[in-house]
């Protein structure tokens, strides 16, 4: 056995709204990295009928077929068994992360609403008891929410917005690192950056005293390993990688619905000083109607335009 951990991200090109990143541990046999056939009695995907089993998939796949609820219902019987507010989600009972402090200082964010929004943990939990006995207790998931002026401030220093994404993969990878036991192996695994097939450096900010190798670096993969580390570490980066591991579907899962709560939160705020706006997923094109729509309710509100829209 080993671990396999997802990473993944939603928001990474609107204009309007938070960059959300996740990560997604599994505990599964060593001959089955992707987990779908150690899985397969309480998971189906989206080319399979439904009978039954929860969808896990690609998070675009998924919310095509029924919205937020479609991600609650598939999410939830694994999580809780109750509603709980989005702050006890995202950092629980911790000490506040520097991101959560970036995310509360947000005027349209509410740490204190409740998820899920369009569905009953209860009515699920006992349903799917048998997903989560096959899952056993020893899976984990971490997130990062970076709202915009962060988003912006982390532009402005390296005057690149892949670092955003860059940096959050190095504080997820080496947060499951520290989380998960000391004496098993770990495989990550991540969605391709763009067109980007080179990741060495990014890889020695999240393990600094190890010595990444590179095994393969070109568009179909990169894969490193980690050396002098106290347990075998292998980072795979794939296009499409949500297709190839249940970790990772779940975590570009965990993923949309995150961005798509805040972004619910978002309209709702931006609702009250500007009745009547239509909604946004605040991404191009209609991120530029929403913006010009919310100036004058920006300028009685004193907010610049950095703490709305993403410099790039």
């Amino acid at each position: 056995m080993h671990w396999v951990v997802g990473i993944d991200e939603a928001g990474y090109g609107p204009n309007l709204g938070p960059l959300v990143q996740a990560a997604v541990a599994l505990r599964l046999p060593d001959d089955d990295p992707a987990g779908w056939n150690t899985l397969k009695s309480v998971v189906r995907r989206c080319k399979e009928k439904a009978d039954g089993r929860l969808l896990i998939d690609d998070s675009k796949k998924v919310y095509t077929r029924g919205g937020l609820a479609a991600l609650e219902r598939n999410l939830w019987p694994i999580t809780a068994a109750d509603r709980s507010s989005v702050g006890e989600l995202l950092w629980g009972q911790e000490e506040l992360p520097k991101w959560g402090e970036d995310l509360n200082a947000e005027t349209w964010f509410d740490s204190g609403d409740l998820v899920p929004v369009e569905v009953d943990p209860a009515s699920l939990w006992e349903k799917f008891e048998n997903a989560r006995t096959a899952l056993g207790e020893r899976w984990y998931a971490d997130f990062r929410i970076v709202p915009t002026p962060r988003f912006n401030q982390i532009v402005d220093e390296f005057q690149s917005k892949a670092v955003v994404l860059s940096r959050g993969l190095i504080e997820l990878a080496a947060g499951m690192y520290a989380r998960i036991p000391s004496t098993e192996s770990i495989r990550f695994l991540c969605d391709k950056h763009g067109g980007r097939n080179f990741y060495a450096g990014i890889i020695q900010e999240a393990f600094p005293t190890g010595y990444v190798i590179a095994e393969k670096e070109s568009a179909e993969e990169s894969r490193y390993r980690v050396e002098l580390l106290a347990r075998r570490i292998v980072i795979s980066f794939r296009p499409r990688a949500d297709g190839d591991s249940v970790a990772v579907a779940l975590a570009s899962m965990w993923c949309k619905y995150l961005r798509e709560v805040c972004m619910r939160q978002f309209n709702r705020f931006w609702a009250e000083h500007v009745p009547g706006i239509k909604p946004t997923a605040g991404y191009p094109v209609d991120a530029k109607r929403f913006f010009a729509e919310i100036q004058t309710a920006m300028n009685a509100l004193k907010m610049t335009n950095d703490q709305v829209w993403r410099k790039r």
